[in-house]
């Protein structure tokens, strides 16, 4: 079968069914807006517990990273994301997420070949990216500042 670009575009698009784009916006945005609430709930919480505003919301961070961690392992989390879409990359649950996932799969082959070697395939683009930004900003910012 010879098809150009074009003819093979419109095939797909004539098998596939159209995506309910309002629809996985409105689950995005709703367990998006329930994640972050969540994260208000426990800032909240730890702080009437006694803590200051900067150790709650370092707990904050800690528990939604554990909770994350914890729900990737019990393949929960993947179901949320497959309904939620986007609304589940609220960033620290996104990004815990990107770590545990390819641990897990990968974990048959070994502690240091599989779970250690495989852990950053997705996280490991964005802290190198994020690491060398950082760096190259907090340079620009010193150099600006000497003049």
């Amino acid at each position: 079968m010879d098809m150009t670009n074009k003819e093979y575009g419109a095939y797909v698009n004539s098998k596939s069914k159209p995506s309910p784009i309002w629809k996985n916006m409105l689950w995005a945005f709703g367990v998006g807006g329930l994640l972050c609430a969540f994260g208000e709930f426990l800032l909240h919480t730890y702080q009437n517990w006694g803590l200051d505003k900067d150790s709650a919301a370092l707990l904050v961070s800690i528990t939604l990273i554990f909770l994350s961690a914890l729900f990737t392992g019990l393949k929960l989390y993947d179901k949320l994301a497959k309904r939620a879409g986007a609304g589940t990359l609220v960033p620290i649950t996104g990004f815990a997420n990107s770590i545990v996932a390819p641990a897990m799969e990968f974990k048959s082959e070994g502690l240091i070949t599989g779970m250690a070697a495989k852990m950053f395939t997705i996280a490991g683009p964005v802290l190198v990216f994020g690491i060398s930004a950082s760096v190259i900003y907090g340079l620009i910012l010193v150099l600006l500042q000497r003049f």
